[in-house]
C-alpha cells in the first residue's frame, strides 16, 4: 500500500476533523514534506468526505508571515481561502470555547493558543484533531492525528 492510500485510510474513519495552524502553513507554503498528508487532507474536505473545523486562531497565525513580509496579496488569498473552502468552518472563540479551553489547560497545561484550537474543534463534535505537536496526544478528549507519525507509515511498506 502507498503513502497516500495508507494516509487515506487513516483519515477515511473521520467524519469530522479539526485542523491545528500547521497543516494549513504547510499546505500554503507547499512544504514538500507534507504535501502528501495536507493534499489528501485538503481535497476529502473539499469533496465533501469529511468535514474540517478550525479556530479563529489558525487565521491569526496564517496571516503572521505575510504580513510580516509586507506580502497584502499572499494575506488576502489565504484569508480567502480559509473563508470560503468548502466543508471547513472557522470556529469563533467564544465563552463556550474558552471555557472548554480553561479546562483542558487545567487538565493537561498546554499552550493557551493548543488549547483553544482543540476546544474549538471538541465544540463542533470533531473525531480527530490534526496536528504536528506531540504534546497534544495527551489530550484524552480527541483522538490526536500526528501529520509526521501519518507520513512515517511510509516506512512501514
Amino acid at each position: 500500500m502507498g503513502l497516500k492510500q495508507s494516509i487515506k485510510e487513516l483519515l477515511e474513519k473521520y467524519r469530522i476533523v479539526g485542523i491545528d495552524t500547521a497543516a494549513f502553513i504547510y499546505h500554503f507554503e507547499e512544504n514538500e514534506e507534507y504535501l502528501p498528508f495536507t493534499d489528501i487532507l485538503f481535497e476529502m474536505i473539499e469533496t465533501g468526505k469529511m468535514r474540517g473545523v478550525t479556530s479563529t486562531i489558525t487565521l491569526m497565525e496564517v496571516l503572521v508571515k505575510p504580513k510580516r513580509d509586507g506580502n497584502e496579496e499572499a494575506a488576502n488569498e489565504y484569508k480567502f481561502i480559509l473563508q470560503t473552502f468548502p466543508n471547513l468552518e472557522i470556529k469563533q472563540v467564544d465563552a463556550e470555547v474558552a471555557e472548554r479551553a480553561a479546562e483542558i489547560r487545567a487538565r493537561y497545561g498546554v499552550r493557551p493558543p493548543d488549547a483553544l484550537q482543540v476546544a474549538a474543534s471538541l465544540t463542533n463534535n470533531a473525531d480527530a484533531f490534526i496536528t504536528n505537536d506531540e504534546e497534544l496526544k495527551r489530550i484524552r478528549e480527541i483522538e490526536t492525528v500526528i501529520m509526521k507519525e501519518a507520513l512515517m507509515m511510509k516506512h512501514k511498506d
